[in-house]
């Protein structure tokens, strides 16, 4: 049974970080790309950053390229997101994510709409981080 599992989220300041954190179990996690996406309040999934199995290879999507670094340590079976120079827009349910097709979904820089059934084979069950003085 796949299991994605989200922490690290919380309250920061415009400016600040937060980093997150995501254990999966249930499958071979050094095999798979896996991704952040993100929902914020009254807005669609937006695919955030990429990674690919190996940890070599990265994408972002263009709002968050140079403030946020993914990366995974495939011994503990955990993906993370470190998350600079935080924004309000920031603000969004946050969720780790292992993609159906990382081709397609990690060449959008710039229109980063994410469809979850299309899009993503599994989901976790978010971890909220909200951006505000």
């Amino acid at each position: 049974q796949v299991q994605l599992v989200e922490s690290g989220g919380g309250l920061a300041q415009p400016g600040g970080s937060l980093r997150l954190s995501c254990n999966a179990s249930g499958f071979s996690f050094s095999t798979y790309a896996m991704s952040w996406a993100r929902q914020a309040p009254g807005e669609g999934l937006e695919w955030v950053a990429g990674i690919y199995g190996d940890g070599q290879d990265t994408r972002y999507t263009d709002s968050v390229k140079g403030r946020f670094t993914i990366s995974r340590n495939n011994v503990k079976k955990t993906l993370y997101l470190q998350m600079n120079n935080l924004k309000p827009e920031d603000t969004a349910l946050y969720f780790c994510s292992r993609p159906k097709d990382p081709l397609d979904l990690f060449s959008r820089k710039s229109n980063a709409t994410a469809s979850l059934n299309d899009d993503f084979d599994y989901l976790g069950r978010g971890t909220q981080v909200t951006v505000s003085s």
